[in-house]
């Protein structure tokens, strides 16, 4: 009997030696790969060891930064585009008509769909200078001009009146010629003042037409003074 329980205790023995030899017999290559399926994120390439991301084809979207959207779910693809709607065929995004952008815009900014218009032009330019919205200028004596809401200068140019005499001057400043002896005429080659009777000669007196003071004067000959008359 005591042989009998020797004989089975050494036996024992014997399978819990070989229990433990066995996990260092087995080899990583008795395992087929096939029997544990990695996850698409966990697989790793037997060339290089490096990592292979996941294709998000059909699955999601990626935007500029590489954040993942799901099927159905709407996000900006960047800063400057249109919303966009995940789908399986990829993102599609609205096409919207934008506002056309004055053309005084002198600041435009692309924070979204369209672009937007921050700043516009409040000031006219003519000549090489500016001007406020309404200012009122004269670039020359007989030249008034205005700057419009539109940016755009409008001038006008004076209608100068025909002047009363046949020698008018030019003042500095001044767009109109002016007559600084008063109204005249011509009597030939003589400039004689409007408004009276001038002997121009021994025979002849002359005097200007009244208001058209651009031709020349009238004249009736008299008796001539040391001559017999004609």
């Amino acid at each position: 009997m005591q042989t009998l329980r020797r004989g089975m205790a050494l036996h024992i023995h014997e399978v819990c030696i070989l229990l433990l030899l066995i996990p260092g017999l087995v080899t990583p290559a008795a395992f087929n790969h096939e029997d544990y399926p990695a996850d698409d994120g966990d697989q790793i390439s037997n060339n290089d060891n490096n990592l292979i991301f996941d294709d998000y084809r059909g699955k999601g979207c990626v935007d500029d930064s590489g954040f993942v959207y799901k099927l159905g779910e709407r996000f900006f693809p960047g800063h400057s585009n249109c919303p966009c709607v995940c789908t399986e065929d990829g993102p599609v995004c609205d096409q919207p008509e934008c506002p056309k952008i004055h053309p005084k815009c002198t600041k435009v900014e692309h924070n979204g769909c369209c672009p937007e218009c921050k700043e516009v032009k409040n000031f006219c330019e003519y000549h090489g200078k500016s001007y406020k919205i309404l200012e009122e200028f004269k670039p020359s004596p007989c030249e008034w001009c205005r700057c419009e809401p539109s940016n755009e200068v409008h001038c006008v140019v004076a209608d100068c009146a025909v002047p009363e005499c046949v020698n008018p001057v030019y003042e500095p400043e001044q767009c109109c010629p002016v007559c600084k002896n008063g109204p005249n005429c011509f009597a030939g080659t003589t400039i004689i003042p409007a408004g009276i009777e001038v002997k121009v000669d021994e025979c002849n007196i002359c005097h200007c037409h009244n208001g058209d003071w651009w031709k020349p004067a009238q004249c009736s000959k008299r008796e001539c003074q040391g001559k017999p008359a004609a």
